[in-house]
């Protein structure tokens, strides 16, 4: 698993996955004039390879992926905030609408470092929000749980009670379809 995220080694234990956690290192930054789903393949890709090149010996999958959510009108990602005023902001955004999470994935097959096989793929999920007054948005702040979230809330915890509706994966607002995972896991790499 190239990732550390807490919420995808959560998700990959759950579905009753073995697997060793490789944190990647990479540049994050969104790319001037990039889609959001562009940016969460490019990304999702970039940990893999990363991951891929330390791998000398052996044979392996690697798994990697990287979430986004993606503001209503559907043009700009809406990231993890830097600050309470941020997260404030963030929330009130996506609160009492519609938005998407957007997830890109990669699987590689590795031998000694060489690329075998390489599947890419983005899942979205459609997640419709209720709205807060002022005194709940800064109650949510004030727990904590926002700070290191994109979008500003997260779906597993106390944020749930700011979801009307989900539309799709629910695990893919988590961080990781694994449904989608599995699926491809199984048809492409059952072998490997």
């Amino acid at each position: 698993m190239a990732s550390s995220s807490p919420r995808r080694i959560e998700l990959l234990k759950a579905a009753g996955l073995r697997f060793k956690v490789i944190e990647p290192d990479i540049d994050e930054t969104e790319r001037s004039g990039e889609s959001p789903r562009a940016m969460v393949l490019r990304l999702s890709l970039e940990k893999a390879l990363a991951v891929s090149q330390r791998l000398k010996r052996g044979q392996f999958i690697v798994l990697s992926a990287d979430t986004t959510v993606v503001h209503p009108l559907g043009k700009k990602t809406l990231g993890k905030p830097e600050s309470k005023v941020h997260a404030a902001r963030l929330l009130k955004q996506i609160l009492g609408q519609t938005h998407t999470v957007l997830t890109g994935y990669t699987l590689l097959e590795v031998n000694s470092g060489e690329v075998l096989q390489r599947l890419r793929r983005a899942v979205s999920t459609r997640v419709s929000m209720r709205r807060l007054s002022r005194a709940e948005i800064q109650n949510y702040i004030a727990t904590g749980e926002p700070m290191d979230k994109a979008g500003a809330y997260a779906a597993q915890g106390i944020g749930m009670t700011l979801i009307r509706n989900i539309s799709g994966s629910y695990t893919n607002v988590v961080g990781l379809p694994v449904c989608e995972v599995l699926s491809d896991l199984e048809k492409y790499f059952g072998d490997s």
